[in-house]
């Protein structure tokens, strides 16, 4: 009978049992990558509805977790290859197709597609779609050239750049004028001045320039490397305490102020880096070719 014995399963080691675990911290970095995107389905079906405010709002709980998954899988050592993919799908729907289709609804009064009472026309809602549509395009070729250049090795005057605006500045960037003209609106203060912020030209003009800045190479502020002298911390912090309290007291007037100062910023930000990269190739001869 011992020739016959049953071959049962080959006992595993402890490592490869260890192995075969993944643990629960590794999961809630993906976790929160995961309610990001849904946030920013949830504000693509709020716009549909014509629900403007609370649309804005899940766009808004969108950009915080996505703000907080990177740092979260660093913190508890949990960063993986499948977590940099579905962060960069989520912003893809978060950034480029939410804040697109926020515009189109938006802009062409809601499903009814009536602002003030009169309709827009059906050629003005197809041109206002397609610049939408464009918009969302130069937010997903801005991503895929992100995900391109992780592989390349960094340039030394770029250390303090981003290469075009980001997706979340570009998201921010758009949404300004709908953030102003709904504060506006909410406060019953300068109608002309909402009605012009809502006007279909003018959205599809944003649409087209944020997108481009997007697509662009042209070098914005990235504050992760930036440094600032000790002796500007008390007012800088007091500088944020102050928008803080203006957040509490009116967020989306706060919100579409820096959005439109962040605006503003792009050809001062490009002025300084035409310094920084001048002094660098001065002072590295050399780096000019490879920088070619």
């Amino acid at each position: 009978m011992s020739k016959f014995r049953l071959r049962g399963r080959r006992k595993r080691t402890k490592g490869e049992a260890k192995r075969d675990r993944i643990p629960v911290r590794a999961i809630i970095p993906n976790m929160v990558t995961s309610l990001a995107a849904c946030a920013g389905i949830t504000s693509i079906s709020l716009a549909s509805e014509g629900r403007f405010t609370s649309a804005l709002g899940a766009l808004l709980v969108a950009c915080i977790c996505d703000g907080m998954d990177g740092r979260i899988a660093r913190l508890l050592k949990a960063s993986s290859k499948l977590g940099a993919e579905l962060d960069s799908l989520a912003d893809f729907v978060n950034f480029g197709v939410a804040p697109a289709m926020f515009m189109f609804f938006w802009l062409t009064g809601g499903p009814a597609h009536t602002i003030g009472g009169e309709a827009v026309a059906q050629q003005t809602v197809r041109l206002v779609l397609g610049s939408a549509l464009f918009y969302a395009l130069c937010d997903c070729f801005r991503l895929a050239r992100f995900n391109t250049m992780l592989e390349q090795p960094p340039v030394p005057y770029w250390k303090n750049y981003f290469t075009g605006v980001p997706a979340p500045g570009g998201c921010w960037m758009v949404l300004s004028p709908a953030m102003l003209a709904i504060s506006l609106d909410a406060k019953g203060r300068f109608p002309m001045l909402a009605a012009f912020l809502q006007n279909p030209y003018f959205g599809m003009a944003m649409l087209l320039f944020v997108g481009s800045l997007m697509a662009s190479r042209i070098p914005t502020i990235s504050l992760k490397s930036l440094h600032i002298p000790k002796k500007a911390l008390r007012p800088l912090m007091a500088a944020i305490l102050l928008a803080i309290a203006f957040l509490w007291v009116n967020t989306w007037l706060t919100l579409a102020v820096v959005g439109i100062g962040y605006i503003a910023s792009v050809p001062l930000t490009a002025w300084c880096f035409a310094r920084t990269r001048e002094r660098y190739l001065k002072s590295n001869p050399s780096g000019a070719c490879a920088s070619a």
